[in-house]
């Protein structure tokens, strides 16, 4: 896989769902095996769009994107990531990157890099924070609505169903499909201190607002959202 394409590569992928009046969800193919990807757009208050894992798709469902805000902000959710944060630079060079601390030197191989998670500047509808306990490698979005908090993840968090043939078998025995998971591989690379990684999934869970989860990989968390991470922490 490259680690990153020089040009606009439109692969496989679906529609811009409207999940909130001021966010969205595209899913889409990635160069290799039958993993999924999901880009998510939220709005800021001011009207302009933050783009958590870009994806690059075909010029309908790019103006249909445009349409609903300016991309602002791109956010490159880990080291891992960049497939289309050169191409998506180069289509809005007005558009500031940010990725989390621990990701950035990664980042900034492919493209520069303006705020960490840290320092972006949140607003009403849009924040950005590092997930304790971890390297600084991964963070959450959290995106308030009218009908509630959604938090982002990106590869800790995932929601993927079994898989079929090689790549299912292989990821089944590393517990990263059959529902949500925290990934073990990645936590196991990732998450330098687990009580600590817990308690703050502890208490993202007790959110009164939370509404839904996004991940980057694999299904929407919908129902029951806090019960679901609660879960996840308990088994982290």
């Amino acid at each position: 896989m490259p680690k990153s394409y020089d040009a606009w590569t439109v692969l496989p992928h679906g529609p811009v769902e409207a999940v909130a009046e001021n966010l969205w969800r595209v899913e889409g193919s990635l160069p290799e095996g039958p993993i999924k990807r999901v880009m998510t757009a939220a709005r800021r208050a001011d009207g302009a769009l933050v783009l958590h894992n870009a994806v690059a798709m075909d010029e309908d469902r790019m103006r249909a994107l445009e349409a609903l805000g300016r991309p602002a902000w791109l956010l490159v959710p880990n080291g891992w990531h960049r497939l289309d944060a050169r191409a998506f630079k180069d289509r809005y060079p007005e558009a500031r990157v940010a990725c989390p601390a621990g990701a950035r030197r990664r980042v900034e191989e492919v493209v520069p890099v303006d705020a960490t998670y840290a320092d972006f500047p949140g607003d009403d509808a849009v924040t950005l924070e590092h997930l304790d306990g971890v390297r600084a490698g991964e963070g959450v979005m959290r995106v308030a609505s009218a009908d509630g908090t959604t938090l982002v993840f990106n590869d800790l968090v995932t929601n993927m169903a079994h898989l079929p043939g090689l790549y299912g078998f292989v990821y089944r025995l590393l517990g990263a499909t059959g529902g949500p998971r925290v990934h073990g591989m990645v936590r196991r690379f990732l998450v330098k201190d687990r009580p600590a990684f817990r308690a703050h999934l502890e208490r993202l869970a007790a959110l009164p607002s939370l509404r839904r989860i996004i991940v980057s990989h694999g299904a929407m968390i919908a129902e029951r959202a806090g019960h679901a991470l609660a879960a996840l922490a308990a088994r982290s």
